[in-house]
């Protein structure tokens, strides 16, 4: 296990239980004592953790990590979902992306399409809308399609712009297809997210879309967060894992929503 995957294992660890001992994260972790205390004095330079006497506990909002420590989590889900979703996507059409490790795996996979990387005598074969700064750097550096970024101001965790600043340009626009990278989808409750600025961004960029996919790892499920993107009857398509079992996707595909599991 390298560095930032043992980082991402101890947020999560102190996400789940809110403070633990040197001892318990080394066992649990199967390291040594001497690199749990050196992973724990660099998380808490950066402001993660705060130090105890013989452990660490959490900082700040503990459900809502930043995205660099979000990524090894699922990750081999996640690149499935994304392959299923890049699948979609059409030439010619335009396509909104929100933030999120699921949806930078959607990115990825739609900049390895050779047919969506060129332009044509019409112009660009695809057009991205985003909001969402990495995500605009994985296209622009691997093709040519048109990419659209929103204005606003940055939330570091994210890498998302959020804010008044971001909503002039989306309510200019009309999007064939929007896939939302959320926190929580319930079938009751609908999309969601832990901050209340993505929510808002992404609520209004999945209203300018003709059709809502939601991409989430089956671990987001019949969960629920703080803000609310969109009403589940707004979505058509929910894109998941294998794990998801029949019992998880049953209330989601009883309210017509199409469900794939990868």
């Amino acid at each position: 296990m390298d560095r930032y995957a043992r980082w991402n294992a101890l947020l999560e660890l102190l996400t789940e239980t809110g403070r633990i001992s040197v001892e318990e994260a080394a066992a649990r972790l199967m390291v040594s004592p001497a690199t749990i205390r050196r992973d724990f004095d660099q998380l808490a330079q950066q402001q993660m953790i705060t130090r105890t006497r013989g452990g660490a506990v959490i900082n700040g909002v503990s459900y809502d990590l930043p995205l660099r420590y979000k990524s090894a989590k699922h990750a081999p889900e996640k690149q499935r979902i994304g392959a299923a979703a890049a699948a979609l996507v059409e030439p010619a059409m335009v396509v909104g992306l929100t933030g999120g490790t699921t949806t930078t795996e959607v990115a990825r996979a739609l900049a390895a399409r050779p047919d969506l990387a060129g332009s044509g005598p019409d112009g660009p074969s695809l057009t991205v809308v985003t909001n969402a700064l990495n995500i605009a750097n994985e296209l622009v550096v691997r093709s040519r399609m048109k990419i659209v970024v929103t204005g606003g101001v940055i939330r570091p965790q994210s890498y998302e712009l959020v804010g008044p600043l971001a909503t002039g340009i989306l309510r200019e626009l009309t999007l064939d297809l929007a896939f939302l990278g959320v926190d929580a989808f319930d079938a009751t409750l609908g999309a969601a997210s832990h901050h209340e600025g993505e929510a808002a961004m992404n609520s209004l960029l999945a209203s300018r879309a003709r059709r809502i996919v939601v991409i989430a790892d089956s671990s987001k499920l019949g969960q629920h967060a703080f803000a609310r993107v969109c009403p589940t009857e707004k979505v058509s398509t929910l894109i998941t894992d294998k794990d998801a079992s029949d019992e998880l996707v049953a209330p989601f595909i009883a309210r017509d929503i199409e469900v794939l599991r990868v």
